[in-house]
């Protein structure tokens, strides 16, 4: 039987080596990062907390169905009616909890997210979502109108550390004055 020493040494040595085998594995086992952001649907008005209007209903069922086979892990949502309305038909397609975030904590999130891997939905608003997206190390582009619905951002965070940044729209673009 080995004496205490000669167990130490043992130790001393082969953990360091056990320690990166964990670390690496760890990282190797990180899914990918792929982040879907929207703004909420359309509001019935200007309110501190409106709800969305039948149309804005409509485009959050829409976007259920254009991402019902993207695999998405986690729903995430500021805490406002037209916000979590927004995310709730996806949410229930895939049976995933809508999580709150803040958005005074953007930093915060997007790190987290980041470190997180997987598939996530953010939904939020015009002036959150860009930001966020360039958190997220995505290209914005354009300031997102007021009578904007539509953009749906798709990040994409690729092995050598830049993301891929595509922006599609969904829904109908007639509805609403989307592209001014």
């Amino acid at each position: 039987m080995p004496s205490t020493r000669t167990f130490r040494k043992t130790c001393n040595l082969f953990l360091p080596l056990l320690l990166t085998c964990i670390c690496c594995q760890a990282a190797i086992s990180q899914q990918p990062l792929v982040v879907f952001l929207v703004r909420h649907a359309e509001k019935v008005d200007d309110s501190k907390d409106p709800a969305l209007t039948e149309a804005g209903k409509e485009r959050s069922s829409t976007l259920a169905t254009v991402l019902q086979d993207s695999k998405i892990q986690y729903v995430h949502s500021t805490n406002y009616v037209r916000t979590k309305t927004t995310a709730a038909p996806i949410a229930d397609k895939l049976a995933l909890k809508i999580n709150i975030y803040d958005t005074n904590e953007m930093p915060r999130f997007a790190q987290r997210l980041k470190e997180q891997g997987g598939r996530h939905l953010i939904v939020g608003h015009s002036n959150t979502t860009p930001k966020l997206v360039q958190l997220l190390g995505g290209k914005p582009g354009s300031i997102i109108n007021d009578s904007e619905y539509d953009r749906l951002y798709i990040l994409n965070k690729l092995e050598n550390g830049e993301t891929s940044t595509v922006l599609i729209r969904f829904g109908n673009p007639f509805e609403s004055k989307t592209h001014k």
